[in-house]
């Protein structure tokens, strides 16, 4: 499997905001607005395919009259953001070699 930008990169960027704590959804795309300059329309995708596939839980929380959607990583989450990592760290290197290297072999 390789690094995309809307597959793993995305997946491994998610799971990592999660992996200290839960986050209400809003919240969850602020945080990742602000370093990946990525939009709501992007990444709720993202979460739900995710929720989907087993790497995230969800429950709701009342707030305000109204519930807030909360996000939480699984098990099998964490285990799915450990290739995340190895994958960035593989495809890194590669690029590391094309931007300084020349993209020698």
């Amino acid at each position: 499997m390789g690094i995309t930008a809307t597959g793993t990169l995305l997946d491994g960027c998610v799971l990592s905001f999660l992996r200290t704590e839960d986050a209400y959804g809003y919240n969850l795309t602020q945080r990742a607005k602000e370093t990946l300059e990525v939009s709501e329309s992007t990444l709720y995708p993202v979460m739900r395919r995710l929720q989907t596939d087993g790497f995230l839980s969800v429950y709701d929380i009342p707030h305000n009259g109204r519930n807030r959607r909360y996000y939480r990583i699984t098990e099998s989450g964490m285990s799915r953001l450990d290739e995340c990592r190895g994958m960035w760290v593989a495809f890194r290197r590669k690029i590391d070699g094309i931007f300084f290297d020349g993209g020698a072999q």
